[in-house]
């Protein structure tokens, strides 16, 4: 709902601003049947996919195990819109169906942090970046409802200049607007710290596990790459993290194990492997640690959910 309305609304006020229609938009459903969003509020589409007319723009919401419910039909009906000139983007997790109707291929992707490792488990040969917009031909890729209104108001500077885009940032309050380039704000696990605002030995630390889930790396050859002792490592982890790096190493593992869990159908045997744990039994007793209940529950009561509520879990 708010990857929706954060697009909408400056589009709104653009128009009011200026005086004129000079944007319109349509809600549009695979068959045209209400939806509802993962805070339970329906939307009415005004049209199925196949009715729709002219668009100049058509963006996905979804979640990222969102399916068609006739898989080839609705490809094809976003290939076709591709071919007959419409720019086609994803916001949030709706990189995932423009991903699997084969139209991101040769595209770099803006994908949110939290869906990251599904992502590139499904789309391994697929480029992918940490702007928060990436705008790769006519293909527009966007991470979250924040970034979906910058967009907004970068369509709002194409048509009215700015003058209206400063008048339409300030009455949302939007403190400014983000240009190319701009990286998301990724949140350091379980801490009040963002990435970037950490000190440069552990932002390092931090990419090399990042590069290293898979094929866990050992602290000490972390630290030899970063020309860091262990114990100041150690120090600098707690200071910042709150815990040691092994340990910290361990929960971004898990982390990634998790997101396969939540949005992949992957057994656990290979889920444990990619996230760096020698076996199944492995990962399931970490995973009963950290999260409360085991992979194969925490999966089964995701989809439990999802049935009753529609909805993805987390949503963004």
């Amino acid at each position: 709902m708010a990857c929706l309305t954060s697009m909408i609304e400056p589009l709104r006020a653009a128009n009011e601003i200026a005086g004129t229609r000079a944007f319109a938009w349509s809600l549009i459903s695979e068959d045209g049947a209400p939806v509802e969003s993962s805070a339970a509020v329906a939307f009415h589409p005004n049209c199925a996919l196949a009715g729709a007319g002219h668009l100049d723009y058509l963006f996905l919401l979804s979640p990222p195990n969102g399916h068609f419910a006739e898989p080839r039909k609705g490809y094809g009906a976003l290939r076709n819109r591709a071919r007959h000139g419409a720019t086609l983007g994803g916001v949030s997790g709706g990189v995932f169906p423009l991903a699997r109707a084969g139209l991101l291929d040769g595209h770099i992707t803006s994908v949110h942090w939290c869906y990251a490792t599904a992502f590139s488990d499904e789309f391994p040969e697929h480029r992918t970046t940490d702007d928060v917009i990436m705008v790769d031909r006519r293909r527009v890729t966007i991470s979250g409802a924040a970034a979906g209104f910058d967009l907004a108001l970068r369509l709002i500077k194409n048509r009215f200049g700015d003058a209206v885009t400063t008048e339409v940032a300030c009455w949302f309050q939007h403190p400014f607007v983000r240009g190319d380039g701009v990286r998301q704000r990724i949140p350091a696990l379980r801490s009040t710290a963002a990435s970037d605002m950490l000190p440069e030995p552990v932002a390092e630390a931090l990419r090399i596990m990042d590069d290293h889930l898979e094929d866990p790396i050992a602290v000490g050859d972390i630290c030899e790459q970063i020309g860091i002792s262990p114990r100041h490592l150690e120090r600098l982890f707690k200071m910042q993290l709150g815990k040691s790096p092994k340990l910290y190493y361990r929960a971004k593992r898990l982390d990634a194990a998790r997101q396969l869990v939540m949005y992949s159908n992957r057994p656990l045997r290979e889920i444990a492997l990619s996230s760096g744990f020698s076996s199944p039994a492995a990962l399931r007793r970490r995973y009963a640690e950290a999260y409360g209940l085991t992979p194969e529950d925490d999966r089964d009561r995701i989809n439990m959910f999802r049935v009753q509520q529609n909805a993805p879990v987390p949503s963004s």
